[in-house]
């Protein structure tokens, strides 16, 4: 579990894809000694598992179902990635829950300054604009955001300078695709919760 408060912007060092799978190694200065292998890492909002590690390097297997969900297979060396390292149960939960299992793509669609802010909108898939809602949580590359506006295949955030100056937004451009995480709570009551069509189906 994670909270979407990024830690550390690393770099793509190798990204290598091989039969569906891949194997990535970062850059980063997360201090590695309390980093055990086996011990889970938030890369770009996903959960992956710690392989290997050696000199300020950390590497990750990749399976071929994260990437076909996610934004990994436009990975290239020097790729800036958001790190976090999981929440410990003592923790202050800074940002909000965040599983690190990315439930689809998202599409860079609008940059805007907006005074101190900036304010990115992202086109996604019909499936994730059903959990989005106004003021609601979403987590962009792992980032933990909150939702501007939504509507069946768009949101929108607006990012405070901070966030921008320590993750990897500000050198995102139009058609960046970006792993978005929808509110683990919104998921659970849209499941646990008929919808319209499926009420009059039964019906």
């Amino acid at each position: 579990m994670f909270t979407g408060i990024i830690e550390d912007v690393g770099q793509v060092y190798r990204w290598r894809m091989r039969r569906g799978a891949g194997v990535l190694t970062l850059t980063t200065r997360l201090p590695l000694g309390g980093m055990k292998i086996g011990s889970s890492l938030a890369v770009n909002g996903v959960c992956l598992t710690v392989v290997a590690k050696a000199a300020r390097r950390v590497t990750v297997d990749v399976s071929p179902e994260t990437i076909k969900r996610t934004s990994f297979s436009g990975l290239k060396a020097g790729d800036p990635v958001n790190l976090e390292r999981p929440l410990r149960l003592n923790d202050r939960l800074g940002g909000h829950l965040v599983t690190g299992h990315v439930d689809g793509v998202g599409v860079v669609e609008g940059i805007k300054k907006q005074g101190k802010f900036t304010c990115y909108s992202f086109r996604v898939p019909a499936a994730l604009g059903r959990l989005l809602v106004p003021k609601g949580s979403v987590a962009v590359d792992g980032i933990s955001l909150t939702v501007n506006d939504c509507g069946r295949r768009y949101f929108s955030v607006a990012v405070i300078p901070h966030t921008l100056e320590r993750t990897n937004l500000r050198p995102r451009r139009l058609g960046d695709k970006v792993n978005v995480e929808t509110d683990l709570i919104g998921k659970y009551i849209q499941k646990l919760v008929p919808s319209k069509h499926e009420t009059r189906k039964r019906r």
